[in-house]
């Protein structure tokens, strides 16, 4: 994909799954403000652009995740507007997390939401928050959202990756 560079980060170097690595299922989250931008969120772990999201917890729906996971990580309510599509792909999905090393297979649900209250404040989670027209992305973009960001510019949904 032109837009985005190829990030060399060992988070996320080139691994292959095996026995042990863990399938993790989550949630991703395309928030919008009122001029259409993209909400991306610098992350703490590895420096690089994200989108807002995470695991979904025993017990949780996927809305019910997404909800949670962009108020901890941004401060604000959103309502869910659109379903974007399932992402599973190995390539760029295979990471090694630095806190514990588990090599965790992502498989990310990606909803579409707008923003309809609260104060946009950084987590701990994250470095930096900053809305982005979608012609003008950051080119450090982890590569779990690669595809991801590729389906909403292109206006795509429904897509299982």
């Amino acid at each position: 994909m032109e837009m985005f560079n190829l990030i060399s980060h060992k988070m996320y170097a080139k691994k292959k799954a095996d026995a042990k690595t863990r399938v993790r299922v989550g949630v991703g989250v395309v928030v919008r403000d009122n001029k259409n931008r993209i909400l991306m969120e610098k992350r703490s772990d590895c420096s690089l652009w994200g989108l807002p999201g995470g695991k979904i917890e025993p017990g949780e729906s996927v809305t019910q995740a997404a909800l949670r996971e962009v108020k901890e990580e941004t401060g604000l309510d959103v309502e869910i507007t659109k379903f974007i599509g399932i992402y599973s792909e190995p390539e760029n999905r295979i990471v090694t997390f630095q806190d514990n090393g588990d090599v965790v297979h992502l498989v990310d649900v990606l909803l579409e939401a707008k923003m309809i209250s609260g104060t946009m404040q950084i987590s701990h989670e994250s470095e930096a928050l900053q809305f982005f027209d979608e012609k003008a992305l950051p080119d450090d973009v982890v590569p779990p959202a690669w595809a991801a960001l590729h389906d909403v510019i292109t206006k795509q949904t429904g897509m299982v990756r």
